[in-house]
């Protein structure tokens, strides 16, 4: 066998061991219900950017599992959507209560006016 042949071979190996790797570490990810995306798996094996998108094999897999988690939700997020939702509540809730201080308001003034006018008036009798 010659060095060319060793060399070819040793490369072989080391890329199916990459796929391997990328493959194993996607399927964690799945079954962890942690979201999948290149960044974190790029993190994680500390393979390349190019590698999971340019290996049709990898790319077959990533593009597999964001279809599986394409209705998943991320917990984060559903923690932030229900503090969110909390907000919302509490700030309708405000927003009625300013109304109706707003229309006690509006009536106390519309009160004060025609006592006003009716002073006025009294006082343009008198002179």
């Amino acid at each position: 066998m010659s060095k060319y042949d060793k060399m070819l071979e040793v490369n072989h190996k080391q890329s199916v061991e990459k796929i391997q790797r990328a493959k194993l570490t996607i399927q964690e990810m799945i079954e962890e219900e942690d979201k999948v995306t290149v960044p974190k798996l790029i993190q994680k094996t500390g393979l390349s950017r190019g590698f999971f998108y340019k290996n049709p094999e990898v790319r077959k897999a990533v593009d597999h599992a964001l279809q599986v988690q394409a209705g998943m939700v991320d917990k984060r997020r559903k923690i932030l959507d229900m503090a969110m939702d909390n907000r919302i509540l509490q700030l309708e809730q405000q927003v009625a209560k300013l109304k109706r201080e707003n229309e006690t308001l509006r009536k106390e003034n519309e009160a004060m006016r025609k006592a006003l006018n009716k002073r006025d008036l009294n006082l343009i009798k008198n002179f």
